[in-house]
């Protein structure tokens, strides 16, 4: 049991009392003290209402009755913890007993307890006790920094806890930094994010506590269909995977709201539990990846990072990096006329596929690279909702590097080094998503336009969060029919002066739609009503101030930021979004740090 302020004051009742005390002792609780001289009117049971704690330990302990000689020496709940070495002086035992006092020191502290509350940092003492229970069940991971654990003042709740050793040795933090990340992680609390919710020092090492404990990632859940998920309807699962893209793209806007970025989006760190909920890991330093992996872990070469990183993560300085490939495909931002049909931009008509890779990129903007992995995992969603399996998929991204022979290299499954591949790819997922019946397929190819800008080679040309939150609802709602998905209302209001952002209606100037085969995304500030419930994001940055270039209807002074339409017959110029830069690129965004 876990004894709190409350249970304590209900539990040592007068009832209770007397049912610990023999008649004679009974009798005993209304007589005045027996210090003092006479000159307080007090009686024993008003001094026990201040010691219940100490009647509760004694009562443990055997000996209710030696609270009257406790009270004698004028000792109540304010004296505790009582040291060890001053126990003795309670005068429990007609001689000296060193167990007994050790006993009587252990059970204080187990109405002591210091209740971790949200955003509370503690320092234990080495023999306090710590209100955690954590999860021994069969299976769970022995002798891990992570646990999976329970907080008694927080019941049917589960969480998150990681360990981590403080000091000066190798590996170890130090407590300076551990508060600073603590700090930080603070001020991160989405529903779908791995948050902070307390932490605490104790016995040498200090441990965070972050909301949800996941059952299994994205990555195995591609691997091997948990046995939940498949015992849910045809239906219901469908719809399921659509909303889970609506919560990723929509805690990401938050993530973003905030000035921050996660940093390191990938299968293995999307999570889930058994319920089938859906959320990141935490984007501190304090996050579980990083805080369960070994040293040598973190010296071999990552190769689902690689994989689902953008294509600026992996720049490698090169001699020949002035000199253009201009002997592969060349490809613009548009897409054929052909619904099934996706074209990644590559970064422009004189850069080939891979040249960003060589480009000097002394400026990493991280919410950007967020938007491009997030746009693999997205794929990787849709491949599961299509049937097709994620080891499939990579075998099919690095079927342009291989080789006749045995041996060689691993080879190149990344999406940013594949895009002809991963076209290909989506192409395939809209011909057999164009064959099905159900609604919910109604939305695979306008969801993978989407997907085909976010994998666009060069940072500027990609879709902001925000932008692909946006469309990804309506085509939820409009396409799919799912009336009302997850996330809508989940982090309040807007910045001032965005209030107004929102997708038009059908015969607005600016919508998400098809026009004949042609799928369009359209977002910008408009004094308009008919703002859609949830619409709460700022963008990256403000409205590129315009001239009389904007479309009809456009406050004057102002420019809408669209997004280019994902197919054309011939291709576009270069549209005003990506004219000015969306994402942030200031020093305070250097090689991804926030």
């Amino acid at each position: 049991m876990w004894w709190d302020a409350a249970l304590i004051e209900t539990t040592v009742t007068r009832q209770f009392v007397c049912s610990q005390l023999i008649p004679e002792e009974v009798e005993r609780l209304d007589l005045p003290l027996g210090f003092g001289d006479g000159l307080t009117d007090g009686t024993y049971w008003e001094w026990i209402e201040k010691a219940k704690r100490i009647f509760l330990i004694l009562t443990d302990l055997g000996i209710p009755d030696q609270i009257f000689g406790i009270i004698d020496d004028s000792w109540d709940d304010s004296d505790l913890p009582i040291a060890l070495d001053q126990v003795g002086r309670l005068a429990l035992t007609p001689v000296k007993d060193d167990r007994f006092a050790k006993k009587f020191y252990t059970r204080q502290f187990h109405y002591l307890v210091n209740y971790i509350d949200k955003g509370k940092h503690i320092t234990y003492d080495d023999d306090s006790l710590v209100p955690v229970v954590v999860d021994r069940r069969p299976g769970l991971a022995a002798g891990n920094s992570i646990d999976r654990i329970g907080l008694p003042n927080k019941p049917g709740e589960t969480f998150s806890r990681r360990r981590f050793s403080i000091g000066t040795t190798p590996g170890a933090m130090s407590m300076e930094s551990f508060m600073s990340e603590v700090n930080g992680a603070k001020s991160l609390q989405g529903d779908h994010l791995a948050a902070y919710y307390g932490s605490y020092e104790y016995q040498g090492s200090a441990y965070v506590i972050f909301t949800h404990a996941n059952d299994f990632n994205l990555k195995s859940l591609l691997a091997t269909t948990p046995g939940p998920l498949k015992s849910l309807a045809k239906q219901d699962r469908r719809r399921m995977v659509m909303n889970w893209i609506h919560c990723l793209t929509d805690t990401l806007c938050y993530v973003h709201r905030k000035g921050r970025s996660h940093g390191n989006i990938k299968p293995s760190t999307i999570l889930f539990t058994t319920d089938h909920y859906i959320f990141y890991t935490s984007t501190s330093r304090l996050g579980a990846e990083a805080s369960s992996m070994s040293a040598s872990e973190k010296s071999v070469f990552d190769r689902e990072s690689y994989d689902f990183a953008a294509p600026e993560q992996w720049y490698r300085p090169s001699a020949n990096a002035h000199r253009r490939n201009i002997m592969v495909q060349r490809s613009s931002a548009s897409s054929s006329s052909d619904n099934t049909t996706f074209s990644i931009s590559r970064g422009g008509s004189e850069m080939g596929p891979n040249a960003a890779l060589h480009t000097p990129n002394p400026l990493l903007d991280p919410q950007a690279a967020d938007v491009f992995s997030l746009g693999c995992v997205i794929l990787e969603l849709i491949s599961l909702l299509m049937k097709r399996t994620t080891r499939a998929f990579a075998s099919h991204r690095a079927a342009k590097h291989k080789l006749a022979g045995r041996g060689g290299a691993v080879l190149d499954a990344s999406f940013h080094k594949n895009p002809g591949q991963v076209e290909s790819w989506m192409t395939g997922l809209a011909k057999d998503a164009a064959k099905k019946d159900d609604v919910v397929f109604k939305g695979i190819a306008p969801m993978l336009h989407v997907v085909a800008r976010m994998l666009s080679a060069l940072p500027q040309e990609r879709p902001t969060a925000l932008d692909v939150e946006q469309a990804m609802y309506q085509i939820l709602t409009e396409k799919c029919q799912i009336a009302e998905p997850h996330c809508v209302h989940q982090y309040g209001g807007l910045i001032p002066g965005l209030g107004n952002l929102h997708l038009h209606s059908h015969h607005s100037h600016h919508q998400l739609q098809q026009q004949g085969e042609n799928f369009n995304i359209a977002t910008r500030r408009s004094t308009s009503a008919g703002m859609r419930p949830g619409s709460r994001l700022s963008l990256h940055s403000s409205s590129t101030n315009g001239s009389a270039s904007g479309s009809a209807g456009s406050p004057e002074g102002e420019r809408p930021r669209v997004l280019p339409e994902l197919q054309a017959s011939s291709p576009p110029s270069r549209s005003n979004w990506q004219t000015s830069p969306l994402h942030r690129s200031t020093q305070a965004y250097i090689l991804g740090t926030n």
